[in-house]
């Protein structure tokens, strides 16, 4: 059994960072998907940065791009996602998702993952 904690949600002033860690334990292995996905209230759930642990062209959703970054840790089972630049709309829950996987891409579609963690609430006031 995979299981997902995110960390390092808070609250923040527009403008600022956070870096979010997702720690798996398990048995996940180095084709697996390990993903971000955030949902605001009364809003569907949204693929934020998405990329196969064994790298390749991560996606993002346009709303990030340029200020977000997936980042796979190089020694252990662990995934950040490092966000700059943070404006009220990025208030959401963060969730860390992952599935086995045996295709080069992740899907994009939260459907699809059937790990999940607890999530991590990001707060960005004006």
């Amino acid at each position: 059994q995979v299981q997902l904690v995110e960390s390092g949600g808070g609250s923040v002033q527009a403008g600022g960072s956070l870096r979010l860690s997702c720690a798996a334990s398990g048995y996940l292995y180095s084709t697996d998907c390990q993903v971000w996905f955030r949902q605001a209230p009364g809003k569907e759930r949204e693929g934020v940065a998405i990329v196969s642990r064994t790298g390749g062209d991560p996606y993002y959703a346009d709303s990030v791009k340029g200020r977000f970054a997936i980042i796979q840790s190089a020694t252990d089972n662990t995934v950040y996602l490092q966000m700059n630049s943070l404006e009220p709309e990025d208030t959401a829950m963060y969730y860390c998702a992952a599935r086995r996987n045996f295709e080069s891409r992740c899907p994009r579609d939260a459907s699809s993952y059937n790990y999940w963690g607890q999530g991590t609430q990001v707060t960005v006031s004006s």
